[in-house]
Formats: C-alpha cells, structure tokens, sequence
C-alpha cells in the first residue's frame, strides 16, 4: 500500500478550505443574533426584528439544497476539485458583498431583500463546499484511513464557528457598543476576502479524485446523476435524516442561545461568544478521535450513540443554561459540542459510501443540505417562536428531542455499502457499518 502523503495533503486542504468556507457561513448567524435586527429591519418590534433576522439566516440553509444540486451534478460529471474552487469562490464573493451592503437606514427596504440574496448565495456555495470537501478526502484516502481522513472536513466546521466567534469577539470587545454597530460587525465579513485567496490558492494546487478518474475512464458518468439519487428515496431520506438532530441543535447552540441568554439576561455577550469558542474546540477535537473509535467499531454504533447522547441532553441543556451561572453555562455547551462531535465523526464517509461513486457528489451533498434545511435552518426560528410563547426553553428541548427521534430512525433505516475499491494488498475497515 502507498504511503504517499497526498492523501494527508488533500484531507487538510479539506480541512482548511471547510474552515474557511464555514467561518463565512457562521459569521452571518452571529452577525444576525446581535446586530441585524436593528440595523436591516429596524421598523418591527424587537421580537419580530430578531425573527426577521433569524429568517434570512435560514434563507442560507434554504440555498443549500440549490446549491448541493448543481454542484454535485457538476461534481459527477466534471470532476470534485472544480466545485470546491467554485464553493468557495461564490461563498467569497456573497460575503464580502454583506460586509460593504448599507443598512436599511441608508437604503430603505432595498437594503433586507439585498440582505436576503447575498445570504441565499453563501448558501448555495456551503451546499456545494461540505460534498466536494469530504469526497475528494474520502476517495483519496487508503482504505484503512477512509472514516478518519473524510471526517476533517466535518472539523472545519467547530474550527470556522472557532474562528467567526474570536473576530466577532476581538472586534466587540475592541470597540463600544455604538461603534459596533455602526459599522464594528462589517470587519468580520471584510476579512474574509483574505482567507478565500488563501483557501484558493490550496484548492488549486489539490489532484483529482482518483475514484472519479476511474468512473471517467470507464465511461461511467452519468447524464443526470441527481435524477438518478431522486430514483431511490430509500437511501435518500434516510441519508437526509442523519444530519436533522446535529444541524438542529448546533444551531440552537451557536445562533439562537446568544439572543437567548441576552434575552433573560443570564450571560453576557462577549462570556457566551467565550463559551462557543470553548465548546467548538472541544467539538472539533473531538471528532477525528470519534472517526478512530468509530474505524473499530463501526460507524453506525458510533453515530447512534451520539444521536442518543444529544437527544437525551435536551432539556439539561436548557436546565443548565436557566441558571445564569457560567460554569453550568460552560458545562451545557461542552457536552453538547463532545455529542455533536460523537455523531458527526463517522458521518461523512457514511454518507458517501451510501451512494455509489457516479452519483456520490449529487447524492451526499443533497442529502447533507436537505437535512440542514429540516435541522438546521428551522431549529433557531421555532426555538424562537417557542421562547416567546412560554418565557422558558422547556418547549425547544421538547423540539430537540423531536429531531433526535427522526435522525435515530435515519440512522437505523440507512446503509452504506459503497466503500472503495479494493487493492489486493490493502486492508479495509470491515467492522459493521
């Protein structure tokens, strides 16, 4: 077996350009829980301003979906390094386009709906970016390595939370509350211009996946390979299930609970952006280390026990949180970044390998993102909703716990028996799936 350090190479390209992409991604999720009510829907009730704000956050994960499509069709027929280039480079653009737009005090109603399409295509570059990232590190990795190298990707985004939260943090904490919102929160989407250059220079030096090589010299590819997965709902409604509960939570944890906790007045902005940072380390590190366990034991134990674990933490979470104690604050989050990171581990080489190499693109990115827009786009406007109508976060638990129950099912419902090729003198993982 080669011991080539492509593979590694390749995994953390992955890695980086993942962190880039999802510190664009999540800047504008902190962006909306602090500032954008105020400043692009200043005519409402603050209630209705936060859940105007927390909309367009969703119009991202809405993208998603869009953008899985036509890059995954694109990934199937042309090849997995040109869409991550083109993720990143429509990620870029849509973000850096946010941090120059005027406020609904400079433009009137033009500055909301111009909001609303620059957040609609960072979505489609993120529903392109998660597919392409894990297959092109799947499929350049050895058998034996292909759950622990495809799951780097899956750590790029705690790193991206990590980073979004640090330059919202140094810029907040640097400057007063009205210089931050006058014009403070545009840094953070400024500078992301910088770390796109550098994440295309990385994308543009990376192989083609030798799988899909393959298919193209076996004259494989397929005309219309996203028909193809919508042919097979058994394996694309499961696969879309797997990610509800993690997308769901995560985004309750990074989104809702900063306006949460200002809400009931609890902990401050800057202690709760503190803690993400915290939690998304733990989180991210968690992850290769749950890929490893998950490489002996199998992927799917793995993952159900994640999914179990966050489930089950659903209303201590909130219990912990209503204390306004920091530490309590601290622990909520923590366990809840280790859950997410025990159910995501084995998560991307799951996917992928349930869907054959032709259609893998289509298929996992479509999968990912449909799962994100039941999760994750949903999860901060219904918690907020739930929150204004009863006062406490007893109800969101209850709705977390909803989420859990449909990606357990997921879970049980789906298999993955597409692994790689096998050369004859190269072990494979053959714990069960």
């Amino acid at each position: 077996m080669s011991t080539s350090p492509r593979p590694r190479r390749v995994a953390l390209a992955g890695l980086i350009g993942t962190t880039i992409e999802w510190y664009d991604f999540f800047i504008y999720g902190t962006a909306a829980a602090l500032v954008f009510a105020p400043q692009f829907f200043p005519q409402v009730s603050p209630v209705a301003g936060t859940l105007a704000a927390l909309s367009t956050f969703a119009i991202g994960f809405v993208a998603r979906p869009v953008g899985g499509a036509l890059m995954g069709h694109f990934g199937d027929r042309l090849g997995r390094r040109r869409m991550l280039v083109a993720s990143l480079l429509v990620m870029g653009v849509g973000t850096l386009l946010i941090g120059l737009l005027p406020t609904y005090a400079a433009i009137g109603v033009a500055a909301p709906v111009l909001l609303v399409l620059l957040r609609f295509v960072q979505g489609v570059g993120v529903g392109g970016e998660w597919g392409g990232a894990t297959l092109l590190a799947l499929e350049h990795a050895p058998p034996s390595k292909r759950t622990l190298y495809s799951s780097l990707p899956q750590v790029g985004l705690p790193l991206g939370v990590v980073l979004a939260s640090l330059v919202f943090l140094v810029v907040r904490l640097g400057l007063d509350e009205a210089a931050f919102a006058a014009w403070g929160w545009r840094v953070p989407f400024l500078l992301s211009a910088v770390l796109v250059v550098f994440g295309l220079v990385l994308r543009l030096r990376l192989d083609e996946s030798p799988e899909f090589e393959r298919v193209r010299a076996e004259a494989e590819v397929r005309r219309a390979p996203l028909a193809d997965v919508l042919r097979a709902p058994r394996v694309l409604v499961p696969a879309a299930g797997l990610n509800v509960l993690v997308s769901g939570l995560a985004n309750i944890l990074l989104v809702f609970t900063l306006s949460y906790v200002a809400a009931r007045q609890l902990v401050g902005a800057p202690t709760m952006l503190a803690i993400t940072v915290v939690t998304a380390l733990v989180w991210a590190g968690v992850i290769p280390l749950a890929a490893v366990w998950a490489a002996r034991r199998g992927r799917r134990p793995v993952m159900l026990a994640g999914v179990v674990a966050l489930t089950l933490w659903a209303f201590p979470y909130f219990w912990l949180i209503d204390t306004g104690s920091v530490l309590a604050t601290l622990v909520a989050c923590v366990v809840a970044g280790a859950g997410f990171a025990v159910a995501s581990g084995p998560y991307g080489a799951y996917l992928a390998e349930a869907f054959p190499t032709a259609v893998r693109y289509s298929g996992s990115s479509v999968a990912y993102a449909l799962g994100s827009v039941v999760g994750g786009a949903l999860a901060p406007i219904v918690a907020t909703v739930l929150f204004a109508a009863t006062g406490t976060g007893t109800a969101i638990s209850a709705y977390v716990v909803v989420l859990g129950l449909v990606s357990l099912l997921a879970t049980l419902a789906l298999r993955s028996p597409h692994p790689a090729p096998v050369p004859a003198d190269a072990p494979l993982e053959r714990k069960p799936a």
